[in-house]
C-alpha cells in the first residue's frame, strides 16, 4: 500500500527562514510561488531579466532576479522551467552557485532520472510533482482546498529531505489533498507511460479514430464531433468524481450494455501489446534519447505532427462547433 501524507503529517517549519527561489514564472511557477508566498514563506523569483515573466511577478508582489542570482540568494530552489530548457539552466546558472546544505525540488523527475542533470552530493535532492495544471494548483489552494501531488527524495544529504519535501507539497496545497510517496524513477516513468498510452496520446488517437469511422459510415461530420469528442468530456468528469463504476452507473442502461460489451472487443489486449511495447520504450530510456536528439534539431518531427493534427477534419468541425458552444455559454454568464 502507498504511503499517503496528509496536511497533519507535514509542517512547514522546514521553511521558515528560508529564502526559497522559484525558477520560472510560467503556469506551475506562478501557482506554486503564490500558494508558497500565501502560506508565510519567503519566496523570490529566478527568471530571464526583461521578459513577460519578469514583468509579471514584479507586479504581483515578488522580489524578482536573474536566474544566478536568485540562486545565491535562496536556500531552497524549485526548478519549474520546461524539462528540456532545465539541463542548460542548471549548467549555467544553478550548479555554479549551489551551496552545502541547499534543497533542490524538481516539478518532475525527467532530467535526474535519464542523467540530463547529475546534481552534486552536497544538497538534497526532492520532487513534490503535483497532479493538476498550474492553474488547478492556484485555484483549488484559494478556495480552501489543494490537488493531489506525489512526493520523492533522490538525494538526502542532510537527513531531513523528505521534511522539506513534504514542507514545499504542504505550503503549495498538495497535503490538503493527499500526497503519495514514490521514487523519481517510478514517477518519471508513469508519468511518461501515462502520458503516450492514455492521456494524450491514446485518447487523442481515440477520439480521432471514432471521429473517422462515423464520418467515413456517412455520418454528419457535426455530429460525429458531438458524440466522440464534446461527450467525452462529459464521461470524464463522471470517472473523475465517481470512479469508473460510478460513470457506469450514471449512464443509461443502453449505454452501460454497449460499453461493457463492444468496449473490450475495440481496446483489446493487441492494445495492451502496443502500451506494454511503449512502455519499454520508456524504462529502457530509448524514448528519452530520441526526444532529446528531436530537441536538438529543433524539433522538426514534433512540428510536423502537430500541424498534421490542426489539419485533421475533427479540428476543423471542432473550431466552429465551439465558436458556438462557448458563444452561447458567455452570453448565458453575461445574461
Amino acid at each position: 500500500m502507498a504511503k499517503i501524507f496528509r496536511d497533519e503529517d507535514a509542517s512547514l517549519e522546514p521553511l521558515k527562514d528560508k529564502t526559497i527561489a522559484v525558477i520560472g514564472y510560467g503556469s506551475q511557477g506562478r501557482a506554486q510561488a503564490l500558494n508558497l508566498r500565501d502560506s508565510g514563506l519567503h519566496v523570490i523569483i529566478g527568471v530571464r531579466k526583461g521578459g513577460k515573466s519578469w514583468e509579471r511577478a514584479k507586479s504581483e508582489g515578488f522580489e524578482v532576479y536573474t536566474i544566478d542570482e536568485a540562486v545565491k540568494r535562496a536556500d531552497v530552489i524549485l526548478m519549474l522551467i520546461p524539462d528540456m530548457v532545465q539541463p542548460e539552466v542548471w549548467k549555467q546558472y544553478v550548479e555554479p552557485n549551489l551551496r552545502e546544505g541547499m534543497v533542490v525540488d524538481f516539478a518532475h523527475g525527467f532530467n535526474i532520472h535519464y542523467g540530463l542533470i547529475k546534481p552534486p552530493k552536497y544538497v538534497d535532492v526532492v520532487m513534490v510533482a503535483p497532479k493538476s495544471p498550474g492553474y488547478m494548483v492556484r485555484e483549488m489552494f484559494v478556495k480552501g482546498y489543494g490537488v493531489p501531488a506525489l512526493v520523492a527524495v533522490h538525494q538526502d544529504y542532510s537527513g531531513k529531505a523528505l521534511d522539506y519535501a513534504l514542507a514545499i507539497a504542504k505550503g503549495i496545497g498538495c497535503t490538503r489533498a493527499g500526497v503519495i510517496l514514490t521514487t523519481f524513477k517510478e514517477e518519471t516513468e508513469t508519468d511518461l507511460i501515462g502520458e503516450q498510452t492514455v492521456l494524450v496520446g491514446g485518447l487523442m488517437e481515440l477520439i480521432k479514430k471514432g471521429f473517422e469511422t462515423l464520418v467515413e459510415l456517412g455520418y454528419q461530420p457535426e455530429v460525429a464531433y458531438f458524440e466522440v469528442l464534446n461527450e467525452a468530456k462529459l464521461i470524464m468528469d463522471l470517472i473523475w468524481r465517481y470512479g469508473i463504476s460510478g460513470m457506469l452507473r450514471n449512464v443509461s442502461e443502453t449505454a452501460r450494455y454497449g460499453g461493457l460489451t463492444v468496449g473490450p472487443r475495440v481496446i483489446d489486449e493487441h492494445v495492451k501489446e502496443n502500451m506494454k511495447k511503449a512502455a519499454q520504450r520508456v524504462i529502457s530510456g530509448e524514448f528519452a534519447r530520441e526526444w532529446i536528439e528531436e530537441y536538438r534539431r529543433g524539433m522538426p518531427t514534433l512540428k510536423r505532427l502537430l500541424e498534421e493534427v490542426e489539419k485533421h477534419p475533427i479540428e476543423q468541425v471542432g473550431r466552429e462547433l465551439r465558436k458556438i458552444i462557448f458563444a452561447a455559454e458567455e452570453k448565458g454568464e453575461s445574461g
